[in-house]
């Protein structure tokens, strides 16, 4: 048994990450639950608490065994585990005036200096997703940290060893974040004892040992997750043991199938086929508006294909089972722990999955895992740069970015509520804009999208942000809002963005327009092959150039997000997203180059369907990769 530090779990889509750094740092970590007996911490140096959805002064919080404190183990509390921290031992939480989600800047100046802050420049730039705040310190604690809207964003108590911080510091966004996770090991007294090529040989182990005797099915999507599973699986069980199906579900982007197979050939694997179930998925989605029931339906239809392949090919479903390249992201995103919630149903999550799980007929070699140790497990497996570093997407495909609608808002009231918050939206706006020489307009989108926020799904409006001097109505193109791209106008874009998300509530997303053809409204638009065939087009087109310009590879995915908004029910708006990612846990939307985004423009002002074109500026948090 070897020293580690051990995460405690309170459901934070985080949790895991916080383990993964350690581990990336060479320091082994192991996650339990906060109710963990005092027994299972033998050989722990440190004790790190996560973040979690909860308010500490709920009524249904996580059960936590408060003598782990007692144990003599230095102690970091992060976010919800920080504010824990503070209740328990004496001090208060209560709701802030301002929550913060998104980038802030730590300070500690006349604070008591912190070991854990050894070598970090300040002030530091920090990752916040929270609402509630410590409002009184514990007694024995001091401050070692602040931010403009929070006064104790970082406490300790030295005698104890006892410290908390209200910033996520295991998200690539705090850009400090390492060296703090490593400062606190070493204030531990850890000492490196992990390597990637032990996280490998791992995984390979317990292919062989989950797998048994049994032949395994992989659905195979062609995206670096599914990829990386197959290759692991040839390696650890042989090509003749595994069968991969790549099911054409009609929501692939253009000639998707057929690159996907052509790719895999040309490295060696040949134990796949293709099943052409476009009709199904179709059916299976038709003149479905709620994005929750979407999801389900496509994941519920993957079984269905997938019992009848097996059907097909003769082969025996008792002997077989079911592989899949789900991540631990997808686990917290769909409240998979015992403390997480809900966030978005994935298709590799849906009941006649879990109940396949529970017989154990699953197989999940990347459970534990984040995309970026997905990618060096690919690399260090001999996989192609084609195959290792395509842009993520996931198994529904692009029927996730189609969003649906009978034409009729189900929610007026509450898009009535968020029309009357654009006045005092402008004022906000107008603050941060001052150096800012064109005016703007303000407008809601009709359509809800998906956000997260302290660790809950939001469900809210996008709020337009339009610098082209009456876009709507103007030609196609003749945006003045390219003029204002420039580096240090994106920066200030994104302080934009966070201020309205982290003031308004009915909005938890900020978009630019581009245009907007005059008379646009919500319009009846489903997920069917017309609209599909619609968003296959501009897709080609966005990463057309972006592989042109070398863009491909600078940004972690583009999603193009077709909206029901527009003149009439045959056009559409877009969405570009294009995204700075490394775990998928938290991201930043990537600032194109002018001359990028004008060739994508020029390119899509040919396309006359397009009635509005709007380019999303929002984090995440406090909205997720994808609106649905």
């Amino acid at each position: 048994m070897r020293d580690k530090i051990i995460v405690l779990d309170f459901g934070s889509q985080y949790a895991h990450l916080i383990a993964k750094r350690f581990r990336r740092l060479g320091y082994y970590s192991e996650i339990l639950l906060p109710s963990a007996a005092a027994s299972q911490f033998e050989k722990a140096k440190g004790i790190v608490l996560s973040g979690g959805p909860s308010s500490v002064y709920e009524k249904d919080v996580p059960e936590f065994n408060q003598e782990i404190l007692n144990l003599g183990i230095p102690v970091l509390g992060l976010c919800y585990g920080h504010q824990l921290l503070a209740q328990t031992l004496g001090g208060a939480v209560s709701r802030a005036t301002v929550g913060e989600f998104g980038i802030s800047f730590l300070e500690n100046s006349g604070c008591e200096i912190s070991p854990l802050f050894k070598g970090v420049k300040m002030p530091a730039q920090v990752w916040m997703s929270h609402q509630d705040e410590v409002s009184v310190l514990p007694p024995g604690f001091k401050v070692m940290g602040f931010t403009k809207d929070c006064k104790i964003a970082g406490m300790q108590n030295l005698q104890k060893g006892i410290f908390g911080l209200q910033c996520h510091v295991e998200v690539k966004d705090t850009p400090e974040g390492d060296l703090i996770l490593g400062n606190f090991a070493r204030y531990c007294g850890m000492e490196v004892n992990w390597s990637q090529d032990e996280v490998l040989e791992l995984i390979i182990s317990d292919i062989r040992k989950t797998a048994g005797n049994k032949n395994v099915l992989l659905f195979l999507s062609g995206g670096v997750d599914s990829t990386v599973a197959f290759a692991l699986l040839n390696k650890a069980l042989g090509q003749e043991r595994v069968l991969g199906l790549h099911i054409d579900n009609g929501f692939m982007r253009k000639d998707e199938s057929h690159i996907i197979g052509k790719r895999y050939r040309d490295f060696g694997f040949e134990n796949f086929i293709t099943e052409d179930a476009s009709g199904s998925f179709l059916q299976a989605v038709y003149k479905e508006t709620d994005p929750q029931k979407k999801r389900m339906a496509v994941g519920e239809n993957f079984i269905t294909v997938r019992n009848k392949v097996l059907e097909s090919q003769n082969l025996d479903e008792n002997n077989f089972l079911l592989a899949q390249g789900t991540l631990y992201p997808d686990i917290i995103e769909s409240g998979g722990t015992k403390n997480s919630k809900t966030i978005k149903t994935h298709h590799n999550r849906v009941d006649g999955i879990q109940k396949l799980i529970e017989k154990g007929l699953i197989i999940e070699p990347l459970k534990d895992l984040y995309k970026d140790e997905v990618r060096m497990i690919g690399k260090k497996l001999g996989l192609s740069d084609e195959l290792v570093y395509r842009h993520p997407f996931p198994g529904p495909g692009l029927s996730i970015n189609v969003l649906c609608s009978t034409g009729v808002l189900d929610n007026p009231g509450e898009y009535e509520e968020a029309v009357k918050k654009l006045p005092e939206c402008r004022e906000k706006i107008k603050e941060k804009c001052r150096d800012i020489s064109l005016d703007f307009e303000l407008r809601c989108l009709p359509v809800r999208s998906v956000g997260v926020q302290g660790d809950f799904r939001t469900y809210r409006f996008p709020l337009v942000l339009d610098f082209s001097g009456k876009a709507a109505g103007k030609e196609k193109g003749a945006s003045n809002t390219l003029d204002l791209l420039t580096e240090e106008n994106w920066q200030k874009l994104e302080k934009i963005s966070s201020e309205i998300t982290n003031n308004f509530k009915s909005f938890n997303r900020t978009v630019l327009c581009f245009w907007e053809k005059e008379g646009c409204r919500l319009q009846e638009g489903y997920c069917d092959k017309g609209r599909l065939d619609q968003i296959r087009a501009v897709d080609a087109v966005v990463l057309e150039v972006l592989k042109e310009t070398g863009w491909y590879r600078k940004i972690f995915q583009h999603l193009t997000i077709n909206l029901p908004f527009a003149s009439c029910k045959e056009n559409c708006s877009i969405v570009l997203r294009p995204v700075i990612s490394e775990d998928v846990m938290t991201a930043r939307f990537a600032n194109l180059d002018r001359g990028v985004l004008k060739m994508i423009i020029d390119r899509l002002v040919n396309l006359d369907y397009i009635d509005g074109l709007y380019y999303d500026i929002t984090n995440k948090p406090p909205a997720t990769f994808g609106w649905e």
